[in-house]
């Protein structure tokens, strides 16, 4: 699918993305028993989680034109921040369920992470989320079937909802 989008509509429909959709934790797809378990569906197309790991099942609700939509995953920490820039490592790896064809996403460790080095005036810290895994992944939104997230226990899992704008002509 091409997708071309002026600076103007991609900002307006992020904005309205982000007014409607929120950032969501998985946690609010399923509460925390089924979100850990994966209760509530058939996940035998997927594997078990690891001992060090913790399987997130995200269910979207059915919407309509899903075409125009896409899941951005986000993980990350909660941690300790001061006044500068914050980014862990890792990444989000795409694997395919054997036999079944079905993708589902793993998180490597996030690492230590990196900061920018600014002496912070008022040296206050403060719990703020810090986000790792690389660019961003944005996948195909499918209500039909649930985006199975393997992170480690101490990474979250969070998404949010993007919207396209309506088709433009390119210029000649």
């Amino acid at each position: 699918m091409n997708l071309a989008f002026s600076s103007s509509a991609v900002l307006a429909a992020a904005i309205a993305a982000l007014s409607l959709s929120g950032c969501a934790s998985a946690s609010t797809a399923l509460p925390a028993a089924q979100q850990a378990a994966g209760a509530g569906a058939d996940l035998t197309a997927y594997p078990a989680p690891s001992t060090d790991q913790t399987r997130h099942v995200i269910r979207l609700p059915a919407r309509p034109n899903e075409d125009d939509l896409k899941l951005e995953l986000i993980v990350g920490k909660t941690q300790m921040v001061d006044c500068n820039n914050q980014r862990l490592g890792g990444a989000i790896e795409t694997r395919t369920a054997e036999g079944w064809g079905y993708d589902y996403f793993v998180v490597s460790d996030l690492g230590q992470g990196v900061s920018t080095r600014m002496a912070c005036p008022d040296n206050s810290t403060k719990q703020a989320f810090v986000r790792g895994g690389g660019e961003p992944t944005l996948i195909r939104y499918n209500s039909r079937l649930p985006v199975v997230v393997y992170a480690p226990r101490d990474v979250e899992v969070r998404y949010r909802i993007w919207t396209a704008g309506p088709e433009q002509d390119a210029p000649r």
